[in-house]
């Protein structure tokens, strides 16, 4: 899996929801929230916020598009993805996103399929509400660990484009053929 590398200065701001009821009753720490925020700050991105909410799809919807509307420009969310009936993290993203970006949902399962053959149980999803990339992971620490490593390489291009600092993808470097 690809490694987080650090950035010369931090640009982007981001956040961590931690979707968990154990967690937000206090009956369990939130180490998946923790490694998240970790792994972010190494990669650039100032976490501004760090959320733990219960399994609620309502409270989750709300909290998302407040994080959005306050300009942070990356969402991750740990938890919640998985297959029992109170795993509604899936659910209240698409319902508050514009715009999904299934590639990165998809890289996140197939290499964790190399790991675990529970990977093609992840309901996960990522997307766009206005200028906030939203990215779900699983709410295990080595899970969302494993799955962040997976797209934190594209995330700074994907914030660039999105802020519209990037006008050209497929623009070739200067001096090449």
């Amino acid at each position: 899996m690809a490694e987080v590398h650090k950035q010369e200065r931090v640009s982007y701001e981001g956040a961590v929801v931690t979707v968990s009821d154990k967690s937000a009753a206090g009956e369990r720490e939130d180490k998946s929230g923790a490694v998240v925020g970790e792994m972010l700050e190494t990669a650039g991105i100032r976490v501004v916020r760090a959320e733990i909410v219960p399994d609620d799809a309502e409270l989750l919807k709300s909290l998302l598009c407040e994080l959005c509307g306050e300009g942070i420009n990356l969402v991750v969310t740990t938890g919640g993805t998985g297959l029992s009936p109170r795993d509604v993290t899936p659910e209240a993203t698409l319902e508050v996103i514009d715009k999904e970006v299934p590639g990165m949902a998809e890289a996140m399962r197939a290499e964790s399929l190399k790991v675990t053959p529970h990977a093609m149980i992840s309901r996960a999803v990522c997307g766009l509400r206005g200028g906030t990339l939203i990215i779900n992971l699983p709410g295990s620490p080595k899970g969302a660990r494993e799955c962040l490593d997976v797209v934190m390489p594209a995330v700074p291009h994907a914030l660039e484009v999105v802020a519209g600092e990037v006008s050209e993808c497929a623009v070739e470097p200067r001096g090449t053929v």
